[in-house]
């Protein structure tokens, strides 16, 4: 992978190169990479064509969440220094081997290869892709970075959607016996190696003195290109941290519905119809919260590009915490009104995940954003842990309580750390000059022309 194919200087674009490229190269790693979402589908199938437990095949997706925030967090300054098509292409083989040693595993039957292969290498695929156009699209788009990473970020929401009838329609082709799943395995590798390698093939940096159509403004007597933080130096400072507590709490506060979706369905209108139907609305109800989770992403972080970054966490966090406490008095029986609260609730979910690179922009500079976004990812991995722990542990605990009240005290929990996660988003302030990285330091890291003054990115997360 060395050389010159793969260093950031041999994918600067020409003059005249469309910008709007960018978003469908992201678009060709996030929306594979997405499949994550859509494991139950081959978890049911592993489960019933190898007799396995379903404690057994949810390991390999639970490794792979893991090692997404593990490979994000040690892997991003990396990915920065050697650029975006090194980092998707490192994906594209981690991602898509790891279904091809599944497929040889589940072959020979030997199921740990499945935790090893899609676990382990393939959530080392899922980390490097997730953060690998983050930068690259923050710097296109300078103008407008809600909007740019919100349409990555929707991919990975989105992928699930793709994936689901693709997993089932291999399944039924093939059948769940040992060689029909590791025929399942195989095939998506392939095509998952195929079509991501679109986006490491596509991808372009801006040359140094590129601008965006409409360059962000230096207010009188700003000097020098704006804020330019490392990685390093981020995670000592109380920004990162009262982000991170915003980020963890907004993603544990929509796991809690996402997670339970359909059984909380059920326990709140159980009494409303047959059994069947009940059954069969829940289900829907869970592809509509993935559907608003896809489409929050990009609806509210572009919003975030125009009302800013602080005013659109003060409504993911405020608003949402009305969304629930609406659902715990008034859910119960009222299905439009649960419907549209939940829906509110997984859009600001999933728009938690895209407007984060931004507000990191809007903190630290485009210098290290996507090392610092890998860092930040950690708050997503106790989300994981935190969210179903509050939403499974709680009501089981309270024993044979039966219907909504069951689910009472644990969204109270979630409306109390939402309430926190407000807290934290009022106390972020800008970053002090004197921990800016110097102009003279910068090297070809950061392309300073599209970065703004320090004074624009100061009135921006004062919003």
């Amino acid at each position: 992978m060395a050389g010159g194919f793969f260093d950031r200087s041999s994918i600067v674009a020409p003059p005249g190169w469309s910008r709007w490229l960018v978003p469908p190269a992201a678009l060709a790693v996030h929306l594979a990479i997405g499949q994550a979402y859509a494991w139950s589908v081959l978890k049911a199938g592993l489960g019933t064509g190898l007799g396995l437990s379903g404690t057994a095949t949810a390991l390999p997706f639970q490794l792979a969440i893991v090692m997404l925030g593990l490979s994000a967090a040690f892997g991003g300054t990396m990915v920065e220094r050697r650029g975006p098509r090194w980092a998707m292409f490192v994906s594209t083989v981690c991602f898509s081997a790891g279904f091809l040693i599944s497929a040889g595993g589940i072959a020979i039957g030997q199921f740990w290869l499945v935790v090893v292969g899609y676990g382990f290498v393939g959530g080392i695929g899922l980390g490097i892709g997730y953060i690998s156009p983050v930068s690259t699209l923050i710097k296109w788009f300078a103008d407008r970075p809600g909007m740019a990473t919100g349409i990555a970020i929707m991919g990975f929401g989105g992928g699930a959607l793709i994936a689901q009838p693709i997993e089932k329609a291999l399944l039924a082709a093939f059948g769940t016996t040992q060689m029909g799943l590791s025929q399942t395995f195989l095939v998506m590798g392939i095509g998952y190696a195929i079509f991501m390698s679109v986006g490491w093939l596509l991808v372009r940096v801006p040359a140094d003195d590129w601008q965006p159509p409409n360059p962000p403004q230096a207010s009188p007597g700003a000097t020098g290109s704006g804020p330019a933080v490392s990685a390093a130096q981020a995670i000592k400072l109380p920004q990162f941290w009262f982000l991170w507590v915003v980020l963890c709490f907004n993603v544990t506060a929509g796991i809690g519905i996402l997670e339970k979706a359909q059984p909380i369905y059920q326990d709140f209108f159980a009494t409303s119809g047959p059994t069947p139907v009940i059954a069969a609305a829940a289900g829907a109800f869970v592809s509509i919260l993935s559907l608003s989770n896809m489409l929050g992403r990009f609806i509210w972080s572009s919003a975030s590009d125009v009302i800013g970054r602080k005013n659109i966490y003060r409504m993911y966090l405020g608003v949402g915490a009305l969304l629930y406490l609406v659902i715990l008095l008034f859910g119960e029986g009222n299905k439009v009104l649960f419907l549209i609260a939940s829906m509110l609730i997984l859009s600001f979910y999933g728009a938690g995940f895209a407007t984060v690179p931004a507000y990191l922009k809007d903190l630290f500079g485009t210098y290290q954003v996507g090392a610092i976004h890998g860092r930040l990812l950690t708050a997503w991995s106790a989300a994981g842990v935190l969210g179903p722990l509050i939403v499974n542990a709680v009501v089981e605990a309270q024993g044979d309580v039966a219907g909504p009240s069951k689910y009472t005290l644990s969204f109270t929990i979630m409306i109390v750390l939402l309430a926190i996660g407000f807290v934290a988003n009022e106390l972020i302030r800008p970053v002090d000059p004197k921990y800016f990285v110097p102009d003279s330091e910068r090297g070809g890291v950061e392309d300073a022309a599209v970065s703004g003054s320090g004074s624009d990115r100061n009135q921006e997360v004062s919003r």
